[in-house]
């Protein structure tokens, strides 16, 4: 039965998306993920260099996704499933491609961790993630933007008859076309999956590449990979190399056994085959492999502790198993970036299934004993001469013409083929799929003018690759609005291309009374180390906003952000009753999200009303949108008990440790991914 492919509907509980958030992300919303230099002059130097190359800025022209809540419904999802004998792989197109679940039909197990629910979770680069299956991260350092966005999908003949699904999109950060191709091979146990990134662009670019695959997490888990050593990389943002399995005391191999979050990136050796596996107590589970260029090969693990079990139920639902994650990419670690040279491409194949050793040495003293039972495993199931056969089958296939789509991605592709006449045999983007997003943008290329909006709404995603960046520095001006509109986009795109100055510059050309521009100008103070003007700032673009916005799902996610903005940066230089009014500014149903709880909460606070500060908290509240590694929530909590405690006094030490003593953090809050540490100050 060679692999077969059809629609099905999945009713699951979700968290609806919510809204883009309009203003442009001109600072990454994390603290990138990289070594300082004394680390760097440690490492190899071909991964010292790519740890180096090309960090990425911002994650434009991508807008933020931060409007989702945790108020679960029943929503259908619509899935496309792949099938033949022995797998069924479900496929969630509108979802990144993800693969929701891999069920090996003659045993009846699920092979990856099979979320019940889609909650959102402040994980992505731009924001909005959910946990489980298997996720293609490309682009740069984290969970892709693609991953609640969707993609296009297409049935297209498979190597050795059948179907292949095709997913493909055009990443926007590294300007970057690439696609997955899913098949069955008749009897086999292994799902294939053919990748290909193209860079059509006459300069080298930038590549990352991860997949991430969520496997079930018990006391009796473990993965194995063939290295001896590994890269670790925890939330103390320390990168540092270390022995495989034990390292500690403790055998971190058992996802469990591992107190915090923290990333193992398995130093594979050059020329051997390339896998990692997850299997449980009995010595059953996944196991995943590839062809030599998918290099890389790493453990995550949330960890035992409070923080990590926390945000397990956060991601999931309570009472549910956990998960681990296991994954492979092009380069040793995810710090890295791999150049690929103008004109080329990046293609590999990978393999997921089913695979049963002895759990007796698996789960042995001997390490090696364990790896290579495994090994051993893998190639009698799947020798790694057939991955390479299977590869070279491939290749000839991945130029095809797709012949049914089956769900459709993006226009930005679309539009991009339009700019630079691309030949992309294999993943049409057709105009067919341009739309209101991209018809300024088009007007810009055909006729060198930006249009302006015919109503009043917040400003339309920027481009910002060099080749928009040229037509914009070109782009025909009018009246003043057309002026401000396009000075506005202009700086945008200078700031992403390092030109600060000139951006800033862009920008004050607006004069005072573009919201949109007064707000990026907040955020180069900000950035400059001006937080007193940039603090005006903030305050001048949210009443500005607030005396011209109008109605829709836009402006209220607009007139949020500029809220939570304003008053953060008023109570970082001791303007609590400004930061306060801004806030009582809010419509309700936007204070009473979790996220601007905690705000009025640290305006309480810093006004010297610890008490209605610990009310807000005694009471509960969720954070919907916390980041991955803020400790904002327990920082908070702990200095509203100091000041308790002090009762109008200083906070000396000695209230410091009463207060983590006496106020131990709830449960609740407590989604620390770290060792716990004294807050600064």
């Amino acid at each position: 039965m060679p692999t077969t492919i059809r629609r099905a509907v999945l009713s699951l509980p979700a968290a609806p998306l919510g809204p883009e958030n309009p203003l442009p992300a001109l600072l990454p919303p994390f603290r990138p993920h990289r070594p300082d230099a004394a680390q760097r002059a440690a490492l190899p130097a071909a991964m010292a260099r790519q740890v180096g190359y090309a960090p990425l800025r911002t994650v434009l022209p991508v807008r933020r996704r931060d409007g989702y809540a945790r108020e679960r419904v029943p929503t259908d999802v619509e899935a496309l499933i792949l099938e033949n004998d022995r797998l069924r792989a479900t496929v969630l197109p509108g979802l990144g491609g993800r693969v929701h679940s891999l069920e090996h039909k003659p045993t009846g197990r699920q092979l990856l961790y099979r979320n019940p629910v889609l909650q959102p979770a402040e994980f992505g680069l731009n924001g909005a993630w959910f946990s489980g299956g298997i996720e293609w991260n490309t682009g740069a350092t984290g969970h892709s933007p693609l991953a609640t966005a969707p993609v296009h999908a297409a049935r297209v003949p498979a190597p050795g008859g059948g179907e292949m699904l095709r997913l493909w999109e055009w990443e926007r950060m590294r300007d970057l076309p690439f696609q997955v191709d899913l098949w069955l091979p008749d009897g086999s146990d292994f799902l294939h999956v053919g990748v290909r990134i193209r860079n059509p662009h006459e300069r080298p670019a930038p590549v990352y590449w991860w997949s991430n695959i969520a496997v079930p997490e018990a006391a009796g888990t473990r993965v194995l990979a063939p290295a001896d050593e590994a890269w670790r990389f925890g939330y103390e943002r320390t990168l540092r190399r270390v022995p495989v399995p034990e390292w500690e005391g403790a055998d971190r191999t058992y996802p469990l056994r591992s107190t915090h979050a923290a990333d193992f990136f398995y130093d594979v050796p050059d020329g051997g085959r390339r896998w990692i596996a997850s299997l449980d107590a009995e010595g059953s589970g996944l196991v995943q492999t590839s062809t030599d260029l998918l290099r890389g090969r790493k453990l995550f693990v949330w960890g035992s502790g409070p923080g990590g079990r926390r945000w397990q139920e956060w991601l999931t639902e309570p009472g549910t198993d956990g998960y681990a994650e296991i994954q492979a990419g092009l380069a040793r670690t995810q710090l890295e970036h791999v150049r690929l040279e103008a004109g080329g491409e990046f293609s590999w194949l990978e393999a997921y299934g089913p695979l049963t050793a002895d759990a007796g040495r698996v789960h042995g003293a001997d390490w090696a004993a364990a790896r290579d039972e495994a090994g051993a495993r893998l190639e009698a199931a799947l020798p790694r001469a057939a991955v390479a056969e299977a590869y070279e089958a491939w290749r000839p296939y991945a130029d095809l013409d797709p012949k049914e789509s089956l769900a459709t991605g993006s226009g930005w592709g679309a539009l991009e083929v339009e700019r630079g006449r691309y030949e992309l045999p294999g993943t049409p983007f057709d105009a067919g799929t341009l739309g209101e997003e991209q018809e300024p943008w088009l007007a810009l290329l055909r006729s060198g003018s930006l249009p302006v909006p015919a109503r009043a709404l917040p400003p339309e995603p920027t481009l910002v690759s060099p080749h928009w960046r040229d037509l914009l520095e070109l782009a025909e001006t009018g009246d003043d609005l057309q002026d401000h509109h396009l000075h506005y986009h202009l700086g945008v795109a200078r700031w992403h291309a390092g030109d600060r100055s000139q951006a800033v510059r862009s920008w004050e050309q607006t004069g005072g009374g573009h919201w949109p521009s007064t707000r990026c100008l907040a955020v180069a103070d900000q950035a400059d180390g001006h937080p007193e003007r940039a603090a005006d700032r903030f305050l001048q673009a949210y009443e500005g906003a607030r005396a011209r916005h109008g109605d829709g799902v836009s402006w209220t996610a607009a007139m949020a952000a500029l809220g939570r903005e304003a008053a953060e940066a008023l109570l970082a230089v001791g303007r609590a009753d400004d930061a306060g009014a801004v806030l009582d500014g809010l419509r309700p149903a936007v204070l009473a999200r979790g996220r601007f709880t905690l705000l009025r909460a640290r305006v309480l606070l810093a006004r010297g009303d610890a008490a209605g500060a610990r009310a807000l908290f005694d009471e509960g509240f969720e954070v919907d949108d916390l980041r991955e590694g803020d400790e904002t929530l327990a920082d908070t909590w702990y200095a509203v008990a100091e000041r308790l405690l002090a009762d109008g006094g200083p906070v000396t030490e000695t209230i410091r440790s009463r207060a983590r003593a006496e106020h131990p953090l709830p449960r609740r809050y407590d989604f620390r991914m770290r060792p716990a540490r004294l807050p600064e100050g």
